[in-house]
């Protein structure tokens, strides 16, 4: 499910970053804008309505912004996902591919309840692989991800294919194709 009102319209998009070539669709034009950023908010309402949600992970960095204000919007406890070393104590984290090399995902092992829904977001959703990786930790600590929301989807890179194959909804706000 993708709804597309006007998201697009508050999402710069920046040429030649972070290389050559690549088209970044950069969602800080989004935070900056208290109209974009309350819309967001309410699409994230009506997409995730009738999903069952007892918490919302957000994945480290943007995902903390959008995951945390729709927490605040829902009544919802928040989970953060962080990158590793960031987490004070104890830490159960899942390693992910990146183009090269590999990268971690941490988060407290107390953070989510066993059999808790929850709902898994971040700002954009590419190959996958970090939300994939987030999801599996979740669900090693006894989570149920009951689906993953993201602003932005880039259909062309697959991520979206991705989660799905392992089993999960995915709900977006609005799509670039192409590089």
């Amino acid at each position: 499910m993708s709804i597309d009102k006007d998201i697009k319209a508050y999402i710069r998009t920046v040429p030649d970053f972070p290389k050559p070539g690549i088209l970044f669709r950069d969602i800080t034009s989004l935070f900056a804008d208290p109209s974009g950023f309350r819309m967001m908010l309410d699409r994230l309402e009506e997409v995730t309505d009738g999903i069952a949600i007892d918490a919302i992970a957000g994945i480290d960095a943007r995902g903390f912004i959008v995951g945390a204000g729709l927490a605040d919007r829902l009544s919802k406890g928040f989970v953060a996902v962080r990158k590793k070393g960031k987490l004070p104590g104890a830490t159960i984290s899942e390693s992910y591919a990146l183009e090269y090399g590999s990268a971690e995902l941490e988060m407290h092992p107390d953070a989510v309840l066993p059999g808790q829904h929850v709902l898994l977001v971040d700002d954009l959703c590419a190959t996958g692989g970090t939300a994939t990786a987030a999801a599996a930790l979740l669900a090693r600590a006894g989570a149920e991800v009951s689906a993953c929301a993201f602003v932005v989807d880039l259909p062309d890179l697959g991520g979206r294919s991705r989660l799905q194959k392992a089993g999960h909804k995915v709900v977006t706000l609005c799509e670039f194709n192409g590089s």
